[in-house]
């Protein structure tokens, strides 16, 4: 064999290789949906859809690495990214008890999460080569999909005292994070971080913390740090809001209302 084409041998195995990961996510996502449906294992069904998303931000980053970004393997993911982030928490959510709030009507819910996945999703297929690439341009649907499921993660059979509770939190937490996709809310996409740069010794410390803790107590923190990004969106955008009016006297403040909107 000669040495061109083993160069292009190589080559299509390295287009191929971030597709890899993607179907990795497919797979992931499926088994997701059917560890709900055959076991009621919601805490293994949750964990899948972590380990999906970790696949999801590689599968990108592979392809930059590499130089085999293509409009094939975008499309890809999105379509991926529509079953494991969107079909399967919305699936989960609701068999882990949204739908007992509502025989007739509760799939309304998780078909409203879905949609809104969907709809970011295409978004984000038109608008990331417009927009600043540190920041994403609402909730993305991994992280959305992360929230629906550190709830099931935190509480995967739930007491029956808190049961109704929960299954309002849970079917609101659809809402509230399906509006938080299609937002406008800028939420950091951490696509800047070099791990190949020098860190300081100080960050040592939280890193290891934050380790330690996951390790310890993986639920709560799975869902604290879902709380904590979710938010990181309005609450940004709010100080946003308030902060550049301190200091300014009362004639140069905006009028209520202007500037741009969430």
């Amino acid at each position: 064999m000669s040495a061109a084409s083993r160069r292009a041998r190589l080559r299509r195995g390295a287009y191929l290789l971030p597709s890899l990961f993607t179907l990795g996510n497919i797979v992931l996502g499926f088994y997701a949906i059917i560890s709900g449906l055959r076991d009621g294992a919601f805490a293994r069904a949750a964990a899948l859809v972590f380990i999906a998303g970790v696949l999801d931000s590689l599968d990108g980053r592979m392809a930059r690495l590499i130089g085999t970004e293509s409009e094939f393997g975008k499309e890809y993911d999105s379509l991926a990214d529509v079953l494991t982030f969107g079909a399967a928490p919305a699936l989960l959510a609701y068999l882990w008890g949204v739908r007992a709030l509502s025989e007739r009507d509760a799939w309304l819910l998780p078909a409203f999460y879905l949609v809104c996945t969907a709809t970011r999703l295409a978004r984000f297929n038109v608008q990331h080569k417009v927009v600043d690439s540190r920041f994403f341009v609402g909730l993305p649907a991994p992280a959305a999909a992360g929230a629906i499921c550190s709830i099931l993660f935190f509480v995967p059979n739930p007491e029956p005292e808190f049961e109704r509770l929960l299954e309002i939190v849970t079917a609101i937490a659809l809402v509230v994070l399906g509006a938080l996709m299609v937002s406008t809310f800028r939420y950091r996409s951490f696509k800047s971080l070099d791990p190949r740069k020098k860190w300081s010794y100080r960050a040592f410390v939280p890193i290891a913390g934050i380790v330690l803790m996951t390790f310890y107590l993986p639920r709560a923190i799975f869902l604290a740090l879902a709380i904590l990004y979710t938010s990181s969106g309005p609450l940004a955008w709010l100080a946003g809001r308030i902060l550049p009016r301190r200091g300014k006297p009362p004639e140069e403040a905006a009028p209520a209302g202007g500037g741009e909107t969430a």
